[in-house]
């Protein structure tokens, strides 16, 4: 087997020597090509050539969330096909690594690799769902590029948040759960809306669901983990269905200790709810607009403001080792 091994040198919970050490094991299994990104994107750049090369059956993403969400657009850049392109393997690098471990691999990246050298063996693999979003037809945001994404979307609340600590790890900050957890805060102090929403979700053939403060589009479940605790904000989100979303319309100091509290003791049967929350399950097309530009992030990425952005739930989109 030809496999591509993409390495983001800058993954937060592998050195450099653990790193060598992985790539030795995997090249023992297969003809590896192991190529470290060098910019933001570079990663997206590797997927797409492994995706039209000819002879690449196995694309490995060693690195995050981040690395992972790249090559995935990369290989599907054409669309995609998950009988013609390469399967996808992950080691979890990263300091959260919410699509890996929703797979059910382990969180460390030398057990990881074990576990995909063994799924390799074996021939064990699952064809996954993504979502995708992209600028919405007839608006102003028409014309911004469309995005896969692996585990979770957000628009509003939530992407402050990711905006507020991918502006501290520019800064020189490490990525902490500590440091997640105080940009929280900050949002909702600096939350102009969150007595009163501007997000209205519209879909075909329902009344569409309105002033929502926060909206989170689920591809799986869980949404996120705090540590090794998992939060599951759609319990029902799977990778055999469409999108779900949890919604809420109020973020006053009670219903933020409500909901708040709710997220960290979730389970997977059950997720946030009450008289402001909104649950839907397995969409495949749907639209958020908002009255004001508001935050956008895929996969724990910011992708800026927005005012309007189309979903698709894609059923069986790419195959994965597991």
């Amino acid at each position: 087997m030809r496999a591509l091994l993409v390495v983001n040198p800058a993954a937060t919970t592998t050195s450099a020597r653990t790193r060598d050490v992985l790539i030795h094991a995997l090249a023992s299994e297969m003809k590896l090509e192991a190529v470290t990104t060098e910019y933001r994107g570079h990663a997206r750049d590797l997927g797409r050539q492994a995706a039209q090369s000819k002879d690449i059956e196995l694309v490995v993403a060693l690195g995050g969330d981040g690395t992972v969400n790249e090559v995935v657009n990369g290989l599907l850049h054409d669309g995609p096909a998950p009988d013609r392109l390469p399967r996808l393997a992950v080691v979890p690098g990263g300091s959260t690594n919410v699509f890996a471990r929703a797979l059910g691999l382990p969180n460390d990246a030398v057990e990881a690799t074990g576990a995909l050298l063994d799924a390799l063996r074996e021939g064990s693999e699952r064809t996954v769902s993504l979502g995708h979003l992209s600028g919405t037809p007839g608006t102003e945001d028409e014309a911004v590029p469309g995005h896969w994404f692996t585990f979770a979307a957000g628009f509003g609340f939530d992407a402050g948040v990711v905006g507020r600590v991918e502006q501290q790890r520019e800064r020189g900050k490490r990525s902490t759960h500590a440091l997640y957890l105080r940009q929280v805060f900050r949002q909702f102090l600096d939350e102009p809306h969150r007595r009163h929403g501007m997000i209205t979700l519209e879909r075909a053939g329902e009344d569409p669901v309105t002033d929502l403060v926060l909206s989170i589009v689920c591809n799986t479940s869980p949404y996120t983990y705090l540590g090794n605790r998992p939060m599951y904000a759609s319990p029902q989100a799977s990778f055999d269905t469409g999108l779900d979303v949890l919604g809420l319309k109020k973020l006053s100091t009670t219903a933020v200790a409500r909901y708040g509290t709710q997220l960290l003791t979730s389970t997977p049967d059950r997720g946030p709810h009450g008289k402001h929350a909104v649950t839907l399950h397995d969409l495949t097309d749907f639209t958020l607009h908002s009255k004001v530009p508001l935050p956008l992030q895929m996969d724990g990425d910011h992708l800026g403001l927005r005012t309007s952005v189309t979903f698709t739930g894609v059923r069986r989109a790419l195959r994965v080792i597991v």
